[in-house]
Order: structure tokens, then C-alpha cells, then sequence
């Protein structure tokens, strides 16, 4: 049996320049090779490396882009993972301009990221915390801070990942078991099986609660995940693995990893889960953002004020300070006149009576 060569693949950044030449998005590609987007931005990275059918349906792909050049218009279905991501937990992408039209203003390419990718950021939030208000809150904080990081945020590599990653470490921040409004479980999801599902994850640690939802939810591949929660691929595994195990112990039926995704999907659905509007999110970011400033502001001349008063009151040399008195030991008590004994009256007496007043006092006298 021969085995034929495999395809050659072209550069990381020709495979880029080949797909933006063919006006294809991330999503129309990823579903003609048939993996995630993630997977297809990785390989295009350079991160990861395409192998096996993948691989030569990419290369054959890439090959028939350089050689017919801009492919024909596709219609939504090739895009399958934009209309996914209003009834599953993938984020759609937003579709390319078209030629000729004008670039879109920041707020313009604010709400349209907002639009593809807020309503199911707020199922996988869900999914991490169980608190439907969290959910809707984590989203709208992680895109109040993309809004205040916008010239960061728009010309990032994933600018969906970006917010995803800030969502997700506001919606597990273990600080809201302290707010008075979070100390009170939800009410439960009606249906018996979706109730048991959202206890098996909440059960899990956030790690590997985070991990089953980034692999098996949002359906990044394991590069991507290790990525995103900041760790390495073999502990990214190993996690994924307890996850899976701890979940499958709890609900024998969904072991096999393709049945868990689609419960994932169907469990995050069933809530009637809604974001708020994109100008009221960058209203609220703007209002923060000012609330903050004036804050600084304010403590800065307080700060000011302050050290300005202590230079103004401070005493200009030292003056060491008064001890307390202390009792002195050891010392004798100073001695003070006492009694007369009789013969020193006697004496007093006599000096009294014989010593003659004037000079002649002092003229000493034989006896």
C-alpha cells in the first residue's frame, strides 16, 4: 500500500491572506474544513499545526483559493456558527463589509460585536454560575471594560475571546458570595434533567467548571482552552478529563462528550436569559468610567489638602517631649530637724543667758 504525500500547507500568514482574498470569514471557513473557529484562528496563528483529514481538507482548500481566487458568495449556511450562536452557546462573527462601504464608527463596531456575541456570552455565564442576574451582569461588565479599552479591544486578534475571557473572570469571581444579593440561591431550572445537569457543574471547581465550558460548550479546542484559562495543554487535559469524569458519575448518560455538548446547549437555551442594549452598556461604561475620574480626582486633592495642612501646622523643630515623673530609689530622705534632746536644751538655754549681746560676743573669754 503506497501512501501518497501529503498536501503542502502555505504559511501562517499566507493561509490568512488567502482566506481574506477569497472573502471568507473565520466561521464560513471553519465550517467548510468542519472544525471550530478557534481551531482555524490557531492555525492561521501559527499556534497550532492542521493534521490529519483536517489538514488536507485545509490545504486542499488554501489551493483552490490561490488558484480561482474570490470564491462565490455563500449563504447563511455556511456561516452556520452566526445563527448558532443565538440558540447555542458559540458566539457568532460579524460578517465582513462589503466593497465600497464606509468603515463603521467604534460605536457602530461596538454594538455589532455586542449583538453577535452578548446573548451567548450570557448562557456560558449561566452555565458557570447558575444566577441568571450574574450572568446578564458578568456580560455587561466585561463589555463596559471593552468599551473603556475599545482602541485595545478593536484591533485585538479575537476581540470575542477578549470579552469572553473578562466575562468569565467576573462571573466566577468568588467575592459575590459577600453581596447581599447573591447570598440566596435562584430558583432552579423547571425541567428535572436540566436541574440535574446544572448541579453537576456547580459541584465542580470553577477551573474545571471553566474548562468543560470553553472545550465542551463553547467547543474550543484544547490549545485554545489551555489558552484562555492561563494554563498549560497537559493540565488543560487533565482537568477536562475530572470534569467529564465528575459529570459523568452524576449523569451516566451524558459521558459520551458530543451528547454533553448538546445538553449544554439545550440546558443554557431553556432560560429566558436576555442582555441588555448596546447603548445602554456603553452609556454605563461612559457613566463609570466618569464616576471613577471624579473619584481620583477628588482623592487627589484631598490627598493634596491634607499634606498641604501638615506642612502648614507642623512645628518647625523638634521638641522632645516631657518623661513622666518616676519614683527615685536608693536615696537617702533629706534629713530635717527633729527634737531637742535635754542636754541640747540645757545648751540653748545657757547661750540664751550667758552670751552678751554686741561685739563683745565674738571676743572668746578663758574659763
Amino acid at each position: 500500500m503506497t501512501r501518497h504525500p501529503a498536501t503542502p500547507l502555505p504559511p501562517p500568514k499566507e493561509r490568512r491572506r488567502l482566506r481574506e482574498a477569497g472573502g471568507l470569514t473565520h466561521a464560513q471557513l471553519a465550517a467548510r474544513v468542519g472544525v471550530g473557529r478557534e481551531t482555524l484562528r490557531a492555525w492561521e496563528s501559527g499556534r497550532t499545526a492542521p493534521r490529519g483529514r483536517g489538514r488536507e481538507t485545509y490545504a486542499r482548500l488554501l489551493a483552490e483559493l490561490a488558484e480561482s481566487g474570490p470564491p462565490p458568495a455563500h449563504d447563511a449556511a455556511a456561516g452556520g456558527e452566526v445563527t448558532a450562536g443565538h440558540t447555542g452557546l458559540r458566539a457568532g462573527e460579524p460578517a465582513a463589509l462589503p466593497d465600497g462601504a464606509a468603515p463603521l464608527t467604534p460605536a457602530q463596531a461596538f454594538d455589532a460585536l455586542y449583538a453577535f456575541c452578548a446573548p451567548a456570552l450570557v448562557r456560558q455565564a449561566y452555565l458557570l454560575t447558575g444566577r441568571r442576574e450574574l450572568a446578564r451582569e458578568s456580560v455587561e461588565r466585561a463589555f463596559e471594560l471593552a468599551w473603556q479599552r475599545w482602541p485595545e479591544v478593536a484591533v485585538d486578534r479575537d476581540p470575542a475571546g477578549w470579552v469572553r475571557a473578562a466575562a468569565y473572570e467576573y462571573a466566577l469571581s468568588p467575592w459575590h458570595r459577600f453581596r447581599p444579593r447573591y447570598r440566596h440561591p435562584e430558583p432552579p431550572p423547571a425541567d428535572m434533567l436540566d436541574r440535574a445537569l446544572l448541579d453537576a457543574l456547580l459541584t465542580l471547581p470553577a477551573p474545571y467548571r471553566r474548562t468543560l465550558v470553553l472545550h465542551d460548550g463553547v467547543g474550543l479546542g484544547l490549545p485554545e482552552t489551555a489558552a484562555e484559562t492561563e494554563a498549560s495543554t497537559p493540565a488543560t487535559a487533565k482537568r477536562l478529563l475530572h470534569a467529564r469524569e465528575a459529570v459523568a458519575e452524576r449523569l451516566p448518560e451524558l459521558a459520551d462528550p458530543a451528547v454533553l455538548h448538546r445538553r449544554l446547549a439545550e440546558v443554557a437555551s431553556s432560560e429566558r436569559l436576555r442582555a441588555a442594549r448596546p447603548p445602554a452598556v456603553r452609556g454605563g461604561s461612559e457613566r463609570r468610567a466618569r464616576f471613577w475620574t471624579r473619584a481620583a480626582i477628588a482623592f487627589t486633592v484631598t490627598l493634596i489638602g491634607a499634606t498641604a495642612l501638615t506642612l502648614r501646622t507642623a512645628p518647625t523643630r523638634y521638641e522632645p517631649p516631657v518623661p513622666p515623673g518616676e519614683t527615685v530609689r536608693g536615696v537617702p530622705p533629706r534629713a530635717a530637724p527633729g527634737p531637742l534632746s535635754e542636754r541640747e536644751l540645757w545648751v540653748r538655754e545657757k547661750l540664751r543667758e550667758e552670751t552678751v549681746n554686741g561685739p563683745e560676743r565674738l571676743v572668746p573669754q578663758a574659763w
